[in-house]
């Protein structure tokens, strides 16, 4: 699929490599769709990404992840790309490394550390090592299930955990097979529903407490947090409350305490530079009664849609800078550009 959108000419100017001087609009291939659970999420937010950057007064496709695509990024040689495929091949440093064997810059981070942030075992113990805040969990391969027997396993969780308990994929986002579960009565239930999506099952102890999402952006040396954004969902913050209207409220920005406010954009900081992550980022968080930032989830391809969370964040950040989201993209694009060359 390729959808051409209209630009408007305008003053926004992008670094030129060394040596170099742009000569017009910024030409930029925005990655949606592909062959995921998210395929209409992806979709979505390319979508939305290209009405902004086209407003900006850049030259933008969407390009499906297709047979197509190769060729397509040849006939449309583009200054940079912008993935936004949301989950397995999108995430876990598969897509970031086809565009390096491409040789064209992207927006987004290395194909190495996608694969540590996009495994939630892995990223949680790399985090939980460097001393944040990790619900307690195990991860649990299908294959175990069949293998030991499924109620002697469950049995095992059940001694393990507190209830309620969080299941969920080892990978992939929207809440796609997340399930927070009650009591043990729930529990075969919930791995099935997890196993729908993932062959490895993530059981975390639930956190009680603020969901907040905190999005980075790092252009230069150092990671910077935008506002946070609060989520207040009517019952679990599962993927209809993120993408249909009226199941979550939002509150941009959040409505914690300074001190709250530090904590979890300190949290959110340093978890993207512990996973080395590149441009932009969006970590999940529960701040409970105590005050401590636990983290549930690090994004490296946030979603983009009208309800997604960077793009609010983008848009408080923007307020309080005095700037545009306009500005904040044409920064990311820059750094991608500038790095990529």
């Amino acid at each position: 699929m390729s959808i051409q959108t209209t630009n408007k000419p305008n003053n926004k100017r992008v670094t030129p490599t060394k040596g170099e001087k742009m000569s017009g609009p910024l030409t930029v291939a925005i990655l949606a769709g592909g062959l995921t659970h998210e395929r209409e999420v992806s979709l979505h937010s390319g979508r939305r990404l290209a009405a902004v950057l086209s407003e900006a007064g850049m030259h933008v496709k969407v390009l499906d992840v297709d047979a197509n695509l190769l060729q397509s990024l040849k006939s449309m040689q583009p200054d940079v790309v912008w993935p936004l495929i949301h989950g397995s091949t999108g995430e876990d440093g598969s897509l970031q490394g086809l565009l390096e064997l491409v040789g064209v810059p992207y927006v987004g981070t290395s194909p190495a550390a996608c694969r540590i942030a996009s495994d939630k075992a892995v990223a949680g113990a790399v985090l939980s090592a460097a001393g944040l805040s990790v619900p307690d969990s195990v991860t649990i391969p299908q294959k175990l299930f069949r293998e030991v027997g499924v109620g002697q396993v469950l049995d095992l969780v059940k001694a393990r955990f507190d209830f309620p308990l969080v299941v969920k994929p080892a990978q992939g986002g929207s809440a796609l097979g997340v399930t927070i579960v009650a009591s043990a009565a729930g529990l075969p239930r919930a791995m099935v529903d997890c196993f729908a999506y993932d062959e490895r099952a993530r059981v975390e102890q639930y956190i009680e407490g603020t969901e907040v999402a905190v999005s980075v952006v790092q252009t230069g040396s150092a990671p910077r947090a935008l506002p946070p954004v609060e989520i207040a969902a009517d019952g679990p913050y599962d993927y209809d409350a993120r993408y249909f209207a009226g199941r979550a409220e939002y509150f941009v920005p959040s409505r914690l305490s300074e001190e709250d406010t530090a904590a979890v954009k300190e949290a959110a900081e340093r978890a993207h530079s512990i996973l080395g992550l590149r441009y932009l980022s969006r970590t999940d968080i529960i701040l409970d009664d105590a005050g401590r930032a636990w983290i549930l989830d690090v994004n490296v391809a946030p979603g983009m849609t009208e309800t997604s969370l960077f793009p609010q964040a983008a848009t408080a950040g923007a307020l309080e800078s005095e700037t545009t989201v306009d500005d904040l993209y044409v920064e990311i694009l820059n750094a991608a550009l500038t790095d990529g060359r």
